[in-house]
């Protein structure tokens, strides 16, 4: 839906005047004149936060029509974890909701009010897990950042995604903020209400784009995969994480920071506050790397520092005696079956460094083509895996077959399984080792 058609969409807003055509390769906007998306068209709602309004909520929403937009606020590098403080919900027919969910134990009935309906959210993967925790989860999903990415679009966020297909300014200004305050101002409420105002006109624009290009069913088995795929597993050793963690080159210190790292994620769990407010990442680096014996000396550390640095300091160096004192230490490196990283390929297996550097171009041909991003036409990290330990006998099928394991998805394993097969058969022969170090 073009922005002429949106009717009251802005509070006294003109319409755009033309509606020009849309060309996706360099994709010129279909509105040349941006209007600001400033007010609801129903106005702020007022916040659920009672039993009784959580009723009417999904009542409302499960009389409603279509699709329904959803939406979720966290206080990312605010609070613990990645909780959501605040539900968005726009359907046809039942107008936009906004929930807090901190009253509940869970949103398990706006979830059985949307039984069957698709929902429109904009980079699932973000929001998908802590509606998980409230007790929601779509049976079907449309996502427009994805979709975006599979149309061509050269920015896929979703306040250049409206512009470029709606014609409407998005302010973003308060995505970043501490959605954890009480009561919440009534521009943020604002703000949470127009991220999904247009979302159901958004997907018909996306769809409109998609068909012309025959790629509705590549967007249809990826939202499908998303789902089927479900939450990530928790991630073994959290800890690994660590930001600059690779400074790390002994074992004991590799503890140090193992142990601050559990310490402050409790601490940080029990204030409920982001573990990064206490002591950052670098901070556990910097202690792990000069290991001190007494607190002046923590305190004294170069880069170290943040809110619990000093007043915690006894808890941190309690942490690196531990370290210190331990004869378990854990290892550098996880084993994983990952392929090395692809610039030593050509010293430990050149034939597999051949298979890459032939399949890598066709890909990104075929990629520019279908004037898709690379990454979504084929996963890096399969391409990575198939060329590293191809299939005993190289064939379309065998290839298709690796694919498959891997988690592609059959459109993707239709278009890039005959390329590879192509290049493995095939592959160019690597330049000369002078040549390759003199291009590095």
């Amino acid at each position: 839906m073009t922005p002429e058609n949106l009717e009251n969409t802005t509070a006294g807003a003109p319409a755009a005047e033309t509606t020009p055509h849309i060309s996706v390769e360099g994709f010129d906007s279909r509105v040349p004149v941006v209007i600001d998306l400033d007010s609801p068209r129903d106005g702020v709602p007022l916040v659920i936060e009672t039993q009784s309004g959580l009723e009417r909520c999904a009542a409302a929403i499960a009389a409603g029509t279509g699709p329904a937009g959803v939406d979720a606020e966290r206080a990312s590098g605010f609070r613990y974890g990645q909780r959501a403080f605040l539900v968005q919900i726009r359907r046809e027919g039942s107008g936009t909701w906004l929930i807090d969910p901190e009253p509940f134990d869970n949103l398990s009935i706006i979830n059985d009010a949307l039984h069957g309906v698709e929902w429109i959210l904009h980079a699932a993967s973000q929001d998908l897990p802590c509606l998980s925790e409230l007790g929601m989860w779509p049976d079907k999903l449309f996502d427009t950042e994805l979709a975006a990415r599979l149309a061509g679009l050269p920015r896929v966020g979703l306040a250049a995604v409206i512009e470029q297909l709606l014609g409407f300014g998005l302010a973003k200004e308060h995505s970043a903020a501490d959605w954890s305050t009480r009561p919440l101002p009534e521009p943020w409420l604002r703000y949470a209400a127009l991220d999904v105002e247009v979302l159901t006109e958004l997907r018909e624009e996306l769809i409109e784009l998609l068909e012309a290009d025959g790629k509705l069913e590549f967007a249809e088995q990826e939202f499908a995969a998303i789902l089927a795929a479900g939450l990530a597993p928790p991630r073994i050793d959290p800890w690994r994480k660590t930001s600059g963690l690779h400074q790390i080159r002994d074992r004991r210190q590799l503890a140090a920071v193992r142990e601050m790292w559990l310490e402050r994620d409790a601490l940080a769990q029990k204030r409920d506050v982001a573990p990064g407010r206490l002591i950052p990442d670098s901070s556990l680096v910097a202690a792990a790397k000069a290991m001190p014996a007494t607190v002046p000396q923590l305190l004294g550390t170069k880069g170290f520092h943040g809110r619990a640095a000093q007043r915690e300091a006894p808890r941190w160096l309690r942490c690196i005696a531990a370290a210190r004192a331990l004869e378990d230490l854990p290892p550098l490196h996880l084993p994983t079956n990952a392929p090395p990283p692809p610039r030593v390929w050509a010293d430990r297996d050149p034939a597999a460094a051949e298979r890459l550097t032939t399949a890598r171009p066709l890909l990104q041909k075929k990629a520019d083509e279908l004037h898709l991003p690379l990454e979504n036409l084929l996963t890096p990290d399969y391409l990575r895996r198939v060329a590293w330990r191809p299939p005993a006998e190289i064939s379309e099928a065998s290839v298709a077959e690796e694919l498959r394991g891997l988690g592609a998805r059959p459109w993707q394993v239709g278009i890039v399984a005959p390329l590879i097969t192509e290049a493995f058969l095939n592959p160019l022969p690597l330049p000369p080792k002078e040549s390759r170090e003199q291009n590095t």
